[in-house]
């Protein structure tokens, strides 16, 4: 009998590392990821940033995971559209999110897992611009969202996404002392790589 079971235990050992290095995901609820990258305004004629984001998760079912991205980045921006005037607004801006998420993987194999994925959350902005008499506030929030699209591959994740921010009006004046109105557009796109941790194979 000892032998039997011992028999059935180096089997049921040898079926799991058989599974995982076939590139079958071993299903487990907990997971998260951390990440680096490149972040470019919406905005015409803005130069990129940096951002840092991780994001601990919670899968529903193999294929279907929530989770709360918390990101920083911070950008250099130009912004040139006007309501009543010309202006130009030259200003370095942060954004700090915290956008609860879903995403939907295309296969369970844990060697690459294509996925799409969105959120809702809060944007905290902050502005430093360079213009005289630019009226903005110090710092503001937004209700915005994301779409993305990325892959898994093993323990790591590569991933575009696209931040959903409403445009904010600035006051100002131009150079003859005229009151205008400048549109900040405070959307921008991400570009990232990323390491995950936990629901990978045994």
């Amino acid at each position: 009998m000892k032998r039997f079971t011992l028999c059935l235990a180096i089997i049921a050992i040898g079926t799991l590392t058989a599974n995982a290095q076939d590139g079958e995901r071993i299903f487990k609820r907990f997971k998260g990821d951390v990440s680096l990258g490149y972040a470019k305004p919406v905005s015409s004629g803005s130069s990129g940033g940096v951002l840092f984001a991780m994001e601990p998760k919670f899968a529903i079912i193999d294929q279907l995971a929530v989770g709360l991205r918390i990101e920083g980045a911070v950008m250099a921006r130009f912004t040139g559209s006007t309501i009543n005037g010309e202006a130009e607004v030259e200003d370095a801006k942060g954004s700090a999110s915290y956008v609860a998420t879903a995403d939907y993987y295309f296969t369970n194999n844990y060697n690459i897992r294509p996925f799409v994925g969105g959120g809702v959350g809060f944007f905290g902005l902050v502005s430093d611009a360079t213009l005289n008499n630019y009226d903005e506030p110090a710092a503001k929030i937004k209700f915005g969202g994301l779409l993305r699209v990325g892959a898994e591959v093993k323990h790591f994740r590569f991933g575009l996404e696209y931040n959903i921010i409403p445009e904010t009006d600035v006051n100002s004046t131009d150079d003859l002392g005229n009151a205008i109105k400048v549109k900040s557009k405070n959307g921008y796109f991400g570009v990232k790589f990323g390491f995950c941790f936990g629901g990978g194979p045994l």
